[in-house]
Parts: structure tokens; sequence; C-alpha cells
């Protein structure tokens, strides 16, 4: 098994760096479209088809389909972008995400039960963190590793005759071997890399504490997202969404439901109504990011009746 991880490593080391050059060389040319973003002087994006690939190679069978058939979905996304579908409410890469993680609950269902929910539900928060460079693999390791001791110290019984730590072992020497571009600000995961970060440690939550476990672990790494990128996200909810004085409960909302898809939902469920949030309980909870809708034409008016609290001193968030 370690030998296996060592060739995983290597992998997806080189695999890593020799893509961000072809990339590179062929994003200045023009010729990469979407996938190459022009940030801090060219970005490749989606150079997390190295980990899609090499994970979806070394996960135990059947799991390894969720990846493969998240990360053929995410692809779809990377590549088309944000285009529209005739004159409807979403884009490709919304649509393409939602079958995909559609997909994974029902091909996950027979291995995980109602957890395979959670499981997908894991690309939301992981999305959010890939935002910003260096965030999500800092989550991706931090709670990797986490789950291996956990598993360790619980331990969780071996499934298909493999450890159970296997999987998030899986997970790190994979995302450690990818991390060092990342960091530096020079490679993007893109949805392909994200999501299959995301799927890995969902199914390292639950091979690890069945549903309560993946639970617990999923509002964890949500959590941690948040702290993570709590000041970025601060400046947009203040800045953007005209949030003033955002809450960690804000920000953990934003991380859980922003977006669009997010968006989306609350255009389904609230139509164009937007409720204004009075109570503090609710205020600290996150509500008024929760039922944030961008759709409402009386959201200017709820804003600027909103005098609950003072404006806040951008200076501290910097």
């Amino acid at each position: 098994m370690f030998l296996e991880l060592f060739v995983v490593f290597i992998a997806t080391f080189l695999g890593t760096g020799a893509l961000n050059i072809i990339f590179r060389f062929l994003g200045k040319r023009g010729y990469m479209g979407n996938l190459y973003e022009p940030v801090r002087g060219g970005t490749p994006r989606a150079i997390g088809i190295i980990p899609f690939i090499v994970i979806s190679l070394f996960l135990p069978a059947g799991y390894n389909n969720l990846v493969l058939v998240m990360g053929l979905c995410a692809l779809v996304d990377d590549v088309i972008g944000r285009r529209r579908i005739a004159n409807l409410p979403i884009e490709i890469g919304q649509l393409a995400r939602g079958i995909g993680m559609l997909c994974v609950i029902g091909l996950g269902y027979p291995l995980m039960g109602i957890s395979s929910i959670l499981v997908a539900l894991m690309i939301q928060p992981m999305n959010i963190a890939d935002m910003q460079p260096g965030s999500a693999v800092s989550v991706v390791i931090i709670m990797s590793f986490f789950t291996i001791l956990a598993t360790l110290i619980i331990g969780s019984a071996p499934v298909a005759q493999i450890p159970a730590y296997y999987v998030p072992l899986l997970t790190l020497v994979t995302c450690i071997a990818y991390a060092p571009l990342d960091y530096s600000g020079k490679i993007m995961l893109g949805e392909v890399g994200n999501h299959t970060f995301a799927l890995a440690l969902g199914i390292g939550y639950y091979i690890l504490g069945g549903f309560v476990g993946t639970l617990i672990l999923f509002i964890v790494t949500t959590a941690l997202i948040a702290y993570i990128r709590r000041r970025n996200l601060s400046r947009f909810l203040i800045n953007k969404l005209h949030i003033n004085n955002p809450t960690f409960g804000d920000l953990f909302m934003d991380v859980l439901t922003g977006g669009g898809l997010g968006d989306l939902f609350r255009k389904i469920i609230l139509g164009e109504r937007q409720q204004e949030v009075t109570d503090n309980l609710l205020i600290s909870l996150g509500f008024r990011r929760l039922l944030y809708n961008p759709y409402s034409p009386n959201l200017e008016r709820v804003i600027e009746k909103d005098v609950r609290t003072k404006p806040t001193d951008l200076r501290k968030l910097s």
C-alpha cells in the first residue's frame, strides 16, 4: 500500500508540473479558453484534473465511480464556463454540477445510504474554498490529517479489506503533491479538482463515522473554510452584499449556501421576497446571508433599512 502511495505522490507531483507547463504554453497563445485565467500574469485552471485522475484510479472500487462521474461533470463546467441555457436562469456549468451531484447521490446510496447526500453536498463548501489560492488545499490537508488520526484512534473497520485510513491518506498524499504550485498562486484546481477533493474527503468521513461522523465533519469543514477565508468573505459580504459587521454565522452561511447554485435555490424558494432579519440570535447564526435574495426587487430597500449595525471599518479586516 505504501509503495502505491509513493507512486501516487510522484505521479501527482510530476503530472501537476507538466500540465502547468503545457497549459501555460497554450494559454499564452490563446488556445485554452476558460482553462487559462488572466490573473496573476496568467494562471492555468483545472490543473486539478491530475488529482482527479489519480484519485479515481486509486480509490476503492465503487467509491471511485463517484469521483469519476462528478469529475467529468465538473470538467464540463470548467471548459464551458458560465454560458446560459437559452433564456433559462441557469448556466450550463450549474446544470452539469447538479447532474453530477444527483449521480453521486444515486450511485453512492447503495454504498453509503443517505450519507451520500452529505458527501455530494461537500462540493459546495469546497467550491467556495477554492476561490482563494491555497485555501482549498489547506482545508484538504488539515481535514485529511484529522480523519487519519481519528480513524486510527477509533479503529474504524476496513473497507473491502483496505484499512479505513487509506482513503484520507490517499487524499492527503495527493493533495500534498499537488499543493506547492497552488499555494504560490500559479495554478488553480478548477471545479474538477475541488469537486474531486470534496468527494474524497466526504468518503473518508463516511468510512470514519457513518452518517453522524459525516454530518459532524461536514459542519467542521464548512466552519474551517469560513475561518480560513474570513477576511475575504467579510470584505465580500460588506462590499458586495452590504451586510455590515458580518458575524461568523454569516461567513458560515456564505460558504454553505453561496454561489450561483445557492442563489438559484433562493429564487426557487423565496421567489422575489426578501426576508428581513431583526432577531439578534438569527443574525448571529447567519440568517442575513442565508436569506439574502439577489433576485428580490425589495433588496435595496431592506438593506437601507438595516440600522441594527454600524458600518464596518474595512481597515480592521486588512
